[in-house]
């Protein structure tokens, strides 16, 4: 949970910030009209339009009655919340089909995801180059990401060997992952 800006002590739950992730992306296709109501929100999200208020309220006052809440002004103030105002380094494990697809997508640079580093576990690939960064081996993974500042990484591996990536980056340091491995993977 993450803890309020203007009330340190009060800890919001995972569910709404899995939900302001939601009003976030709704709020990015809802960018011809300046204004937007909890009303309209939650026909875009499939959300409450109460739940919406309860969950902006844990980050302060939000909105103009009457009115509603300003696109463009609620967006940034999401996106400062949510730490995605800013560029965040990212190492990608699985350097085939869906790596390099997302190694390709726009959206994600324009995100503030920053790709740094590659490790894959193919001895064909390593060594190679791909968006411009040198294919490691994953086997020096661990002793790479512990002397570095990354702390966010994306597995696109496949699924039998996911949750073992999963291991190796949560003992490396890694906070945050994205698993685009068709699997679920288990960390603490």
């Amino acid at each position: 949970m993450i803890e309020t800006v203007l009330n340190p002590q009060k800890k919001v739950p995972s569910p709404t910030i899995a939900r302001l992730f939601t009003y976030y992306r709704a709020l990015l296709e809802s960018r011809e009209t300046s204004y937007i109501s909890s009303e309209e929100l939650a026909k875009l999200t499939g959300c409450m339009a109460a739940q919406i208020r309860k969950d902006l309220t844990y980050f302060g006052e939000f909105g103009t009655p009457g009115k509603g809440y300003k696109v463009e002004e609620l967006s940034q103030r999401l996106r400062s919340i949510l730490g995605i105002d800013h560029d965040w380094d990212v190492v990608l494990i699985g350097v085939g089909n869906v790596g390099r697809a997302l190694l390709s997508y726009q959206g994600l640079k324009s995100q503030g995801f920053k790709v740094t580093q590659l490790f894959d576990s193919d001895p064909k690939k390593i060594g190679l180059s791909c968006a411009g960064l040198k294919i490691k081996d994953i086997t020096s993974m661990k002793e790479e990401l512990q002397n570095t500042p990354v702390k966010m990484a994306i597995i696109t591996a496949p699924a039998n060997s996911a949750q073992e990536v999963a291991n190796m980056l949560v003992e490396a340091g890694i906070k945050a992952i994205l698993n685009f491995a068709p699997t679920r993977i288990f960390t603490p």
